[in-house]
């Protein structure tokens, strides 16, 4: 998962190009479930074979210096291994060079034959580490799960009702680009053959959790379905919100959902209770470090993933399944990519209103747009001030909508337990929530809100900032989105 500080403690609602072995189960895992799984069509996950697979991937990061660093020798072996199992059980596999990524480096399309070419469920998970280390949980764990899974598919060879379609992504630790790169290059057409995307990302956190992307939405139902079934109560994934693949085709008005067992932060005693592991201690203490190794992995939590992918791929696209797909389509008016308009501030201060020169390039300044040049500015001063920007959108009746942003919260107050200086975040008259000085961190953090309360009604999206008579704090805004699905 890409690196962001975990400092916001706003707990938030959520939200065709062709392009291991050995494992320990932690002290305190919650006991193996017996309930029977309410999609009994889908074949068992072997996890043995899911571990072999991050076994691989663990040996290719030791003969390649340590890490599979996308742009690397070892992200490259690392496609080359993924590629050379998906071709040989039958896949149309197509590498797709990512020229915009920092490191460049490709990422990995693979297609199953059959199914409608206009129905696609696309399942996908980055390949890439970071430098610190091999990345066997963060992200080996989403890779090797899908690898199997795909094999699964194959071997079975089921008759199906929608196209399926695998992806592994380069450049996710360096903002999501390899992702990024192939969902902006679709054209409308195909994004709308795209009925969901699936992300899987750190899946085998070895004092893991439950973790669902917009859990309640339609295309979360089969992951939670399978999870609901082994009784597990899987939550909401606010701490990956905006920090993985799923963002980018979110950007583009595609569904998405995933699992996700947790990253750096910490488990609490309510969670423990009900999963097992150990609380007040983060989901993965070996996130983005060297130890991030094949012994960094829950082999319950991984198998539990493994097997809803399965659940999940036979529920919406195999022919036959116990639970068939949703058969009624959305409203016309949900299929829309962005409702905001100028969501980046590139154009200026065009369609936003309130406090319009806080809206600028401020990097002479020492305040960075997160992506562009532009970026809006809140407070700052060190003395009593107020600014706003707001702009009004329409959410169609019938749809789900998400409000994400990203913001970098820069404060000279000390405080740890005084809000001084505030962000108010509001639609139309309803707080969503409120971020303060309280909440600085270095870099930008991705923050997400639903916006579903307000479908069928036109309503104006505030970001409203208060600071007041000494020492500073800096709220900046940049890459707002209004999806709706």
């Amino acid at each position: 998962m890409r690196s962001t500080t975990a400092a916001l403690t706003l707990t938030v609602s959520a939200t065709l190009l062709l392009i291991g072995a050995g494992l320990a189960i932690p002290a305190g895992a919650a006991p193996p479930v017996t309930a029977t799984p309410a999609l009994a069509a889908a074949p068992d996950i072997a996890i043995a074979n899911v571990q072999a697979h991050l076994t691989q991937l663990g040996t290719i990061a030791t003969s390649n210096g340590g890490n599979r660093r996308s742009g690397t020798a070892g992200y490259t072996a690392s496609v080359a291994y993924i590629k050379g199992k998906l071709q040989a059980a039958g896949y149309t596999v197509a590498e797709q060079t990512c020229t915009s990524c920092t490191y460049r480096a490709n990422n990995l399309i693979a297609d199953w034959p059959g199914g409608p070419s206009d129905q696609i469920t696309m399942f996908g998970a980055h390949l890439d580490s970071v430098s610190a280390g091999p990345g066997i949980n963060d992200n080996g764990s989403g890779s090797a799960t899908l690898l199997e899974n795909a094999l699964v598919l194959a071997q079975q060879n089921p008759t199906m009702s929608r196209h399926v379609r695998f992806a592994w992504w380069a450049g996710e630790e360096q903002g999501l680009q390899g992702s990024a790169f192939y969902a902006n290059a679709l054209t409308t057409t195909q994004r709308t053959q795209i009925k969901a995307y699936y992300n899987f990302d750190m899946v085998g956190s070895k004092n893991g959790g439950y973790f669902i992307n917009h859990v309640t939405s339609t295309a979360a139902a089969p992951l939670k379905a399978y999870w609901d079934s082994l009784g597990l109560q899987p939550e909401e994934n606010t701490e990956g919100a905006g920090r993985s693949d799923d963002y980018s085709f979110e950007r583009v008005g595609i569904p998405t959902s995933g699992y996700a067992a947790g990253a750096s932060a910490r488990k609490t005693s309510a969670q423990a209770a009900k999963w097992g592991g150990t609380a007040n201690s983060a989901y993965d203490s070996c996130y983005h470090a060297a130890c991030d190794t094949t012994s960094n992995i829950s082999a319950t939590v991984l198998n539990r993933a493994a097997d809803g992918v399965a659940a999940t791929i036979w529920q919406t696209s195999v022919s036959g399944s116990t639970t068939p797909p949703p058969t009624t389509p959305p409203p016309t008016g949900c299929t829309g990519a962005q409702l905001l308009a100028n969501p980046g501030f590139e154009s200026g201060a065009t369609s936003w209103t309130g406090t319009t020169g806080a809206i600028g390039q401020w990097s002479s300044q020492g305040q960075p747009a997160r992506t562009g040049t532009y970026s809006a500015w809140l407070l700052g001063y060190g003395s009593t001030h107020t600014e706003s920007v707001s702009q009004s959108v329409t959410i169609p009746a019938g749809c789900s909508a998400t409000l994400t942003f990203y913001v970098h919260v820069d404060s000279a107050e000390t405080s740890t337990t005084t809000a001084y200086d505030k962000l108010t975040v509001t639609a139309g008259s309803t707080t969503l929530g409120t971020l303060s000085n309280l909440n600085k961190a270095s870099g930008y953090q991705a923050k997400t809100y639903s916006l579903n309360a307000f479908a069928g009604q036109t309503v104006a999206l505030k970001f409203n900032g208060t600071e007041d008579s000494s020492l500073q704090t800096s709220f900046v805004l940049d890459d707002l989105a209004v999806t709706v699905s």
